[in-house]
């Protein structure tokens, strides 16, 4: 991947900007993101938040609006494009293909495969039914920093 990576929503009146390659890469397959992404998953790149910004435009709070997340979408095109965990301000979750140039991107993990439907795949590197208790996460950004991004799935 290409830094700083540049990227927006589907009628481009919001733009971003990414300065730092992601922390990890996911997919998660919980209802919530189903509905969201009316789609079998949604796709995050988790970035520290001091390399992301909002160069043009103002996103608008949509989703769920409950005190935990805070998802973000363009107004105009009402499309979904970050979400900023309130327990995690030092991250962002960029759905990766917002970027411009977002072929890199392969999940390295994927969550909720509990809800996941049956005919989905993602190549991810590693799975579980819910969220990684919190005392895996560290493993697993030292296995993704390894493992590199855009690299999703090995033999």
């Amino acid at each position: 991947m290409n830094l700083p990576m540049l990227g927006g929503c589907r009628c481009d009146r919001v733009r971003i900007r990414v300065t730092k390659a992601p922390l990890i890469t996911t997919a998660c397959h919980c209802n919530g993101c189903q509905r969201m992404s009316s789609s079998a998953f949604s796709l995050t790149a988790l970035f520290p938040a001091d390399a992301f910004e909002v160069t043009q435009g103002d996103p608008v709070i949509g989703g769920l609006h409950g005190p935990d997340a805070h998802h973000f979408f363009c107004a105009h095109c009402m499309t979904w494009m970050f979400t900023r965990p309130a327990a995690l301000p030092h991250i962002v979750n960029v759905r990766p293909t917002m970027l411009d140039e977002h072929a890199w991107f392969a999940p390295f993990l994927e969550t909720f495969t509990k809800t996941k439907l049956p005919w989905a795949v993602t190549g991810a590197v590693h799975s579980f039914e819910e969220f990684p208790p919190m005392e895996a996460y560290e493993a697993l950004l030292q296995a993704f920093a390894s493992h590199g991004a855009g690299t999703g799935s090995t033999s």
